[in-house]
């Protein structure tokens, strides 16, 4: 399995702590079967900042050190970018960076809100030849209130990525409805871990694959996996026609 959104990197973000912690996580991911980790650490999110050249150094320490633990993982480069107004410029300059070297792009929002920027942002990256991955909407207030707005920005060339403890209930039944609804309407591209640490943000991947195998079909599962493949050779990605609902949406967030 290939993993696009992980806080591997020892002490950049909020994820693991230090090169213990993150060597752990390393061999929890090679038990669950992941083989390749894109390491996303939080950039300009308000609390951190994490530009290429520091992302470069750190992915080069951790790569030497899994291979002498002959810990079998390959991890690369990338970013988990909070929209913000001087993304585009950054991008231009080499500070923000894609995933892996590709053309895909893993773009954050606020948890409360749809910044009023994205869709033009989204439209500029397009223009770059740059794909945004909208990370976890489903955590999205405004998004799980009315889905058809994630899918307003799908169709102007966004795709979407959901958590993998989002499908497996670990962060609530809540949230894992909306996941589900998200995954049923064929707004979701991707699933990934967003893994932060061992045992309370765990990868949780395998279990993920198997609940959507089992909740939406094989179908479902093999196409997120696909896509996952896709991101780190650069293929563009074959965007399932979104489909608004039958009934007026179930509004999850009060």
């Amino acid at each position: 399995m290939i993993d696009i959104h992980c806080h591997i990197l020892p002490g950049l973000d909020d994820g693991a702590s230090d090169m213990d912690q993150a060597i752990h996580m390393a061999t929890l991911a090679v038990e669950e079967g992941i083989s390749t980790i894109v390491a996303t650490p939080h950039h300009a999110n308000g609390k951190f900042s994490n530009e290429r050249d520091e992302i470069l150094f750190a992915v080069d320490n951790f790569a030497q050190a899994l291979f002498s633990r002959g810990i079998p993982l390959q991890v690369l480069a990338g970013q988990e970018v909070r929209l913000y107004d001087e993304l585009i410029r950054d991008l231009s300059e080499g500070i923000v960076i894609p995933l892996g070297g590709s053309p895909y792009l893993l773009l954050e929002f606020p948890s409360s809100r749809i910044p009023d920027s994205a869709a033009e942002t989204i439209h500029e990256l397009e223009l770059l030849g740059i794909t945004p991955i909208i990370a976890h909407p489903e955590r999205n207030r405004e998004i799980a209130k009315d889905p058809d707005k994630l899918l307003a920005l799908i169709a102007r060339g966004a795709l979407c990525q959901v958590t993998a403890q989002s499908v497996n209930g670990g962060m609530g039944k809540k949230i894992r409805d909306v996941t589900l609804q998200l995954c049923r309407r064929n707004l979701v591209h991707f699933i990934a871990s967003d893994a932060h640490d061992p045992i309370f943000r765990p990868f949780g991947l395998r279990q993920a694959y198997a609940a959507i195998d089992s909740r939406l079909g094989k179908s479902y599962a093999d196409y997120y996996r696909f896509n996952a493949e896709a991101v780190l050779t650069g293929h563009p990605i074959d965007a399932h026609l979104a489909m608004k609902p039958k009934k007026h949406p179930i509004l999850f967030w009060r």
